[in-house]
């Protein structure tokens, strides 16, 4: 069939020979009626046998890609387009040589789809590379027309088909490529999310955190496992429901007091860790402390009875002193800032006792206590704190610790206290282990003198004791060491005794629950 180019004033036709190219009008009904308003025909319509020539597109040849200037006829020279043309033609803003650029652009876009299309048909079409390289061509250009109509209409089906199989295919293979990143990327939010929960339950403070870690409870605590912390806080727990506004649990409340006293951390950095106020640190602190003191203290801390003491006598006290009921010293705290007591300097009375009996002033910087360790290393007394420049005579008469001895009893001291008297009132005895009173305590010959020189050592072996419990409860619960906040040092009125006083009481019961510091020889 010949065909001739509907363009008006345009004479091109289908002779053999030429290399012109004829297409049909589209069956897009838009695409369609903007060809129409481009060939600028008044009053005319194309039908079946209607075709226009290759020589009215920019590039020679039609383009399905609706961003191509060759999607509609352009190129016109018999005649002028008319506005409609302009107005349909929203892609064609620039000259011949500009549109030529844009329609090499449109066709590199096109050829990076192709090769998508070809990895993915990869897959699909191994054994078919016609099929692939056809398709890639497809989607720029459509075949020339034959002389049979029929074979316009299956080119031109194919043509469709395979847009269509492109649109397809490419999402699958952008769907494909997602899910494998997506399925990379959780992998790897998945490792992370368990790298983070071991950090996590590292640095938390949970109960199962500390239930099978015994260096983190040590540290924390001062105490040696969690049997033990768990052995205090059922002792504890009868006394601690009362308080149905507790924002923290009983293992919190416990734990936070636990390491107020092992770390002498601040208030403010508890509640940090907590996740609390600084007022409910503060509250809870001296709740805990106060429900140890008294049930606690009274259990762990106790003067036993003689034939405790002597039952399990360590080998170096049983040789030199197997009447040993106490080893006593006096250690001393400093106060973080120095406050004013009222002082009757002929009254024996603790700080806490202090009321203004007499105009005399004293300014207090640290706290005096007396303590007394039993021969096996465990605390079983503790006196009140008293200013420090209290004489050891005026702290051992007002503490109470001579009420506990009995007569025949053997008070171990290391330096000179001068209570020697008080002592033997109670029909006990007072025994320096100083080598200052060598003369005093062992007189006679040589053989006598070496014999003493042993008994000696066996005593400094023996006055160990008492500073190494002094030093562990101290290393132990850090906030003995000082110096001590002026909030702890005041009086409780309803007990009579300060903070301080029942901290100091409450370290040395929990130090009774750790090893001992004279293992049982």
């Amino acid at each position: 069939m010949v065909h001739t180019c509907v363009v008006s004033g345009c004479r091109n036709r289908r002779t053999p020979g030429t290399a012109l190219s004829f297409y049909r009008f589209p069956r897009d009904p838009e695409r369609k009626q903007r060809w129409i308003a481009a060939v600028n025909r008044e009053g005319w319509m194309p039908n079946e046998g209607s075709r226009l020539c290759s020589t009215h597109f920019i590039s020679g040849r039609q383009v399905k890609n609706p961003r191509s200037p060759d999607y509609v006829p352009s190129v016109f020279t018999s005649a002028p387009l008319s506005p409609n043309i302009k107005e349909a033609n929203a892609f064609e803003p620039y000259d011949k040589q500009e549109a030529q650029v844009e329609a090499a652009n449109a066709l590199l876009f096109l050829q990076g789809q192709g090769r998508l299309k070809e990895g993915h048909s990869h897959n699909h079409c191994q054994g078919d590379p016609e099929s692939a390289a056809s398709s890639l061509n497809s989607y720029d250009e459509e075949e020339e027309d034959d002389d049979d109509d029929d074979d316009d209409e299956r080119e031109e089906e194919s043509v469709l088909e395979s847009e269509d199989q492109i649109k397809q295919e490419i999402p699958l293979r952008n769907i494909c490529t997602q899910s494998v990143n997506y399925e990379a990327s959780l992998n790897a939010l998945r490792k992370e999310n368990i790298e983070l929960r071991g950090s996590l339950a590292k640095m938390s403070l949970t109960e199962t955190s500390f239930r099978n870690d015994p260096e983190k409870v040590q540290f924390y605590t001062g105490l040696p496992n969690y049997f033990v912390f768990e052995t205090v806080m059922w002792l504890l727990v009868p006394h601690m429901k009362g308080d149905k506004n507790a924002k923290l649990s009983t293992f919190q409340q416990l734990l936070l007091t636990l390491m107020r006293l092992r770390l002498d951390l601040r208030n403010q950095d508890l509640a940090y860790r907590f996740g609390v106020k600084v007022a409910t640190v503060t509250r809870t602190v001296h709740r805990v402390i106060n429900i140890m003191f008294t049930t606690l203290v009274p259990t762990a801390v106790y003067w036993p009875s003689r034939l405790e003491l002597r039952k399990n006598l360590p080998a170096a006290v049983k040789c030199s002193h197997p009447d040993c009921a106490v080893i006593i010293d006096c250690f001393t705290v400093s106060l973080e800032k120095a406050v004013s007591v009222d002082v009757n300097p002929h009254c024996a009375a603790s700080a806490a006792d202090m009321v203004p009996q007499s105009p005399h002033k004293a300014f207090v910087s640290e706290l005096k206590y007396v303590i007394g360790v039993a021969p096996q290393g465990v605390v079983m007394f503790v006196s009140r704190g008293s200013p420090g420049n209290v004489s050891d005579k005026t702290l051992v008469q007002s503490s109470g610790l001579l009420c506990k001895l009995l007569p025949g009893d053997v008070v171990l001291a290391e330096r000179d206290f001068d209570i020697r008297d008080l002592v033997s009132a109670c029909r006990a005895e007072l025994k320096i282990t100083s080598s200052d009173h060598h003369g005093e305590i062992f007189t006679g010959d040589q053989h006598l003198r070496e014999q003493a020189s042993l008994v000696t050592v066996e005593r400094l072996n023996v006055y160990n004791h008492v500073g190494r419990v002094i030093q562990m409860v101290k290393k132990r619960y850090s906030m003995l060491t000082g110096p001590v906040e002026s909030p702890f040092t005041v009086l409780d009125r309803s007990s009579g005794v300060t903070t301080f006083d029942k901290i100091v009481q409450v370290a040395c019961a929990l130090n009774n629950l750790c090893i001992s510091a004279v293992p049982l020889e």
